[in-house]
Parts: C-alpha cells; sequence; structure tokens
C-alpha cells in the first residue's frame, strides 16, 4: 500500500470516529457499541493489499459515514411516551405527507 492510501485509510478512519462523537454525544452505550464496531470493520480488512479493493473499501466508508451523519438522530424519552430528539444541522429532514382518512 502506497503511503498517499495509507494516509487516506487513516483519514477516514479518524473522520468515521469524529462522526460516531458527533452523533453520539452524550450516549456513552452508543459511543462504545460503534467504537467497537468501526475498529472490528478495520481490523477486518487490515492485510488488504489490492489497491482497488482498498479504494472501494474507502468509497463504503465515506458511504458509511454520510449516513451516519444524515440518517441518525438521537432520542431520549423525558417522559412517558414523550421523546425529545436531538437533530443536528446535517441531518436530512423530509416532507411529510399528512395522513387524511379516505371517505367509505
Amino acid at each position: 500500500m502506497t503511503s498517499v492510501l495509507r494516509h487516506e485509510v487513516l483519514k477516514c478512519f479518524k473522520s468515521l470516529h469524529r462522526a460516531r462523537q458527533r452523533v453520539f454525544e452524550g450516549d456513552q452505550f452508543a459511543l462504545d457499541k460503534c467504537r467497537e464496531r468501526i475498529n472490528e470493520e478495520y481490523r477486518k480488512y487490515m492485510h488488504t493489499t489490492d489497491v482497488e479493493a482498498i479504494k472501494a473499501l474507502l468509497q463504503h466508508s465515506k458511504a458509511v459515514e454520510t449516513e451516519l451523519l444524515r440518517t441518525v438522530v438521537q432520542a431520549k424519552e423525558v417522559s412517558p411516551g414523550k421523546f425529545e430528539v436531538r437533530l443536528r444541522p446535517e441531518v436530512e429532514k423530509l416532507d411529510n405527507v399528512p395522513f387524511k382518512d379516505i371517505p367509505t
């Protein structure tokens, strides 16, 4: 693996961990589980030497980071049946379509 590619792998690894910290801020259990999963996946492919395979894995890593940042939100129950959601600016918000009963 070239030093440029090695640098890119390390950069993606660190970027995923920063995204994890941003997404799961204040939730130690989720932070720990996500850290374990990221490290496990990077260890699994640590001995990959094929440049094209490494580039594909880097693309996958970037896609996972984007998905994590755009779609995962934290919610905690503040009272029975009521939840508080912490939305970050990068979370993708979709338009809701109101549900209307069809007259029978």
